[in-house]
């Protein structure tokens, strides 16, 4: 039955992927000196898809309203509110949207809130662009220059950028100057000094250098990926683990079967984001530069997802870094970096402001929350696992690994997917019920661990765990040691909190400190003459 589902309803949805190739093909061929053409061909393509395709009347409104609505924000609202205003309007949108398809309950029916998901990464990024136009350099960072929009685009540029077929249903998203440099072919100018014989080979007198091949195999990648899930998900599906037939297996199989069924769910993501990548790379927009030297160019500026780094991943970083990359990027630069005041660091107030945006954003199933609040648990144990167990396994003195790492090696990437594939089943059954009944058959294995591995690094083992740490290795060399862990250990990865005990602590701070400088404006306010309540 799943195995059919999926043919039934989602062989269009891969049909589009797969004629997006040929469709990529003749976009590129445009010339570039008519964008507006290119513009015109991006918007009948996509027209196509949602009423041709897709009979998705409904969705064209959708997104009309989302983009006419976010372009007219950024058109005539003034001020440091306007990119907030965007964002609760494009979210709120969304939201009504992913309510409204839970309750019909029709999960195998192609809707548009892919599309429009994708559509407000894009939206909201566009307002914050277009208010970074709006202010002094010097008060922007290297990243808020590179993507802040001076002058407002043409509808038919925007348009083009938010119906960018390619991309339309399942991403990747992008910033809008990276379209438009793609567009007007500026993303493809030879960096000074290249040598003329490293140039990568172009047609005749097209900017855009040639990108068949790596195209071809994202192609090739891309239908590997759908076809294995086709064929593994006849035996590792939901419907399994929430049978009776689940139970008549021992506890080490049930849990093989878990993580069976976590890679089998990944695959279907694996082999849709590979097909859209590599239409994306073969219209040119994936292109991310040139190396001056050898020549070799970079096809890589709108990956989504490593397969090899999640599946290998042996900590929580790795893993989720290595998923859904662009809204990782998302989140980062247009939520957890936007809370904070210019001059602060993210704290307690920004985590929660992304662990919130990225839970709306997926939608309202309560099994993504199971999932959110499990493995903001989960990183932060693993975060400690690491900075307090692995220095034990490198040399103290060269921090290079000793003979006896390849055990935590193996350790940590056994333990990293199978917490992971208790953390995300209830992403898959999206359902309470389901959620309970699976993690109660492996006897939530995962929850203990987390409960226990947070238990014993808030009690008294963990200082003498130190305590050992600095009589093998001097505290300035341990913190060295520890490097590779001191990357930003506040910052979220999928919304997810980076510490949120260390983060809880910064609240009660700030909360105190704000509390303090009340009292003493107060104080100071009843002894001055004239008093602050006499003013005005």
């Amino acid at each position: 039955m799943w195995q059919q589902y999926w043919e039934l309803h989602q062989m269009n949805l891969i049909t589009s992927f797969l004629l997006s190739y040929p469709l990529a093909g003749v976009l590129k061929r445009i010339p570039d000196s008519k964008p507006a053409l290119k513009n015109l061909f991006i918007i009948g393509v996509s027209a196509f898809y949602l009423v041709g395709l897709f009979d998705l009347w409904g969705g064209v409104w959708t997104l009309a309203v989302s983009s006419i609505g976010a372009y007219c924000i950024a058109a005539f609202v003034q001020g440091p509110f306007m990119p907030w205003i965007g964002f609760v309007f494009c979210m709120g949108h969304l939201s009504i949207n992913q309510l409204s398809r839970q309750f019909r309950n029709e999960p195998g029916v192609v809707d548009i809130t892919g599309a429009q998901m994708v559509l407000v990464m894009k939206l909201t990024s566009f307002c914050w662009n277009v208010a970074d136009g709006r202010l002094p350099e010097s008060d922007l960072s290297d990243f808020q220059k590179e993507r802040a929009i001076k002058q407002l685009p043409s509808l038919l540029n925007f348009a083009g950028y938010v119906l960018f077929f390619p991309s339309l249903f399942a991403g990747p998203a992008f910033d809008y100057v990276d379209y438009e440099s793609w567009v007007e072919t500026t993303m493809f100018e030879v960096p000074a000094g290249t040598n003329p014989a490293k140039l990568p080979p172009t047609r005749k007198k097209r900017k855009i250098p040639r990108s068949g091949t790596p195209a071809t195999w994202k192609a090739v990648a891309g239908i590997a990926w759908i076809l294995a899930f086709l064929k593994l998900s006849g035996m590792y599906n939901p419907e399994l683990v929430v049978g009776d037939q689940y139970m008549t297996y021992g506890i080490i199989r049930r849990i093989w079967i878990l993580y069976m069924l976590g890679i089998t769910s990944r695959l279907k993501y694996y082999g849709v984001w590979a097909l859209t990548e590599g239409s994306c790379i073969l219209s040119g927009l994936g292109y991310k530069g040139i190396d001056p030297t050898t020549g070799k160019v970079s096809w890589d500026r709108l990956q989504n997802v490593s397969p090899w780094g999640v599946e290998s991943a042996q900590n929580t970083r790795a893993y989720l870094g290595g998923w859904n990359i662009n809204t990782n990027n998302w989140l980062r630069n247009y939520m957890y970096l936007r809370v904070t005041p210019r001059g602060k660091k993210p704290g307690f107030r920004a985590s929660m402001a992304t662990f919130t945006t990225s839970a709306f954003w997926h939608g309202f199933y309560p099994g993504y929350y199971l999932t959110f609040v499990l493995a903001s648990f989960v990183q932060t144990v693993a975060k400690n696992c690491r900075r307090y167990f692995r220095p034990f396994f490198l040399d103290p003195k060269t921090t290079q690994p000793k003979p006896t790492k390849i055990y935590y090696d193996v350790a940590s990437w056994l333990v990293t997917q199978t917490a992971f594939c208790f953390v995300t089943a209830p992403f898959v059954l999206l359902s309470l019920p389901a959620s309970f009944l699976v993690w109660a058959r492996v006897y939530f294995y995962g929850a203990v661990g987390t409960a226990l591995a947070t238990a014993f690094f808030s009690s008294p083992a963990k200082g003498l765990l130190i305590q050992k740490l600095k009589a093998r290795v001097p505290a300035p060399d341990l913190k060295r040691v520890n490097s590779n862990d001191s990357i930003q250990h506040h910052e979220p990865v999928l919304g997810l909190p980076g510490e949120p005990q260390k983060d809880l602590e910064e609240l009660v701070g700030e909360v105190r400190a704000e509390v303090e400088l009340r009292k003493r404006k107060g104080s100071l306010g009843k002894g001055a003459i004239g008093g602050v309540g006499k003013k005005g």
